[in-house]
């Protein structure tokens, strides 16, 4: 049994095709096919059912992968140890962002990084919550960037900001002449959300859940995109929340369109997250110091900042 073979059954187990796990492994279909047939005939067992359209994994077959992904994961993670003993920062990191922090985080601090760690090759992607988690999990990310908490067990949380929340709301829309708003000024009904499957959703939903429409579920537009919220608002469709940092990147006569929250200023929990074996703990805190750096820079909107995350309340100029 090698290290390899079990690489090459893991590819097999994430593609289920023998072809498209060979090109991935960067090795042709006969080999990758050789050295699992070698290791279950060492083994004495069936990884895989071949006659199944796509390929199978049998019941023992799924014990040997979840093993199999120990293994590998421990085995990769052995350069990791002997960086962080000579407190070398490069190599390869892949990165996770979910969709609402991407476009807005990643100019702060991504020019900084690079300049600051020549050496590290930074891969990112654009995924969900449940993608990162799930990359993080088999391996496939060494840290992500979410909304949290995420209340998984595997994976450590570490806090880099508390981001308010700002109402933008449209010249007809029964709040515009508000100088501030409420988190009782809310109606599902006639708030603009982005699809299903973006975590931003759920926290704006939970802060409607506090007034008085709790039950009202019926959603008049949805959007996978939050400049799209914005432009459908401009034209009367509804009110929507953005994320403070998307405000910064607002026309200047569209800010007439927003309204902050008056006193209790809801926020969500944007951190770094990885998985609990994780060992590129290097690189991890040069990110995490990176992003800190610029966050606490003078990034502000009239009176409201960027929370801090030792406090996790609002923080006024």
């Amino acid at each position: 049994m090698t290290i390899t073979q079990l690489k090459y059954v893991l590819a097999v187990a994430e593609y289920k095709n023998f072809t498209v796990a060979a090109e991935h492994s960067f090795v042709t279909q006969p080999t990758l096919s050789m050295q699992i047939q070698k290791l279950e005939d060492e083994l004495n067992i069936t990884i895989f059912n071949r006659k199944k359209k796509p390929i199978e994994i049998t019941p023992i077959g799924e014990k040997i992968i979840d093993q199999a992904k120990l293994i590998v994961n421990e085995s990769n993670r052995i350069n990791d140890i002997v960086d962080q003993q000579k407190g070398f920062i490069g190599g390869e990191f892949k990165l996770g962002i979910i969709p609402t922090v991407m476009p807005t985080l990643l100019p702060f601090f991504l020019k900084s990084f690079l300049k600051k760690y020549p050496k590290v090759k930074l891969n990112i992607e654009e995924l969900t919550t449940e993608e990162i988690v799930k990359k993080l999990s088999d391996g496939h990310l060494d840290v992500g960037i979410a909304a949290t908490p995420l209340e998984n067990e595997a994976i450590i949380e570490r806090p880099l900001y508390y981001e308010p929340f700002v109402g933008f709301v449209s010249s007809d829309h029964r709040l515009f002449n508000r100088d501030f708003i409420n988190e009782d000024d809310l109606e599902i009904d006639d708030i603009l959300l982005l699809e299903d499957g973006h975590c931003f959703k759920n926290s704006v939903i939970n802060l409607c859940k506090n007034s008085n429409n709790i039950d009202k579920l019926h959603f008049h537009l949805e959007s996978g995109s939050i400049n799209t919220l914005v432009k459908l608002s401009k034209e009367g469709l509804g009110m929507t929340l953005i994320p403070y940092l998307h405000t910064l990147d607002l026309a200047e006569q569209d800010k007439k369109y927003l309204k902050q929250f008056n006193n209790t200023v809801p926020a969500r929990e944007v951190s770094l997250i990885y998985h609990k074996s994780q060992l590129k703990m290097q690189l991890i805190e040069a990110l995490k110091n990176t992003i800190d750096g610029v966050i606490r820079g003078a990034i502000s909107f009239h009176d409201v900042k960027i929370i801090s995350p030792l406090t996790k309340k609002a923080s006024f100029a």
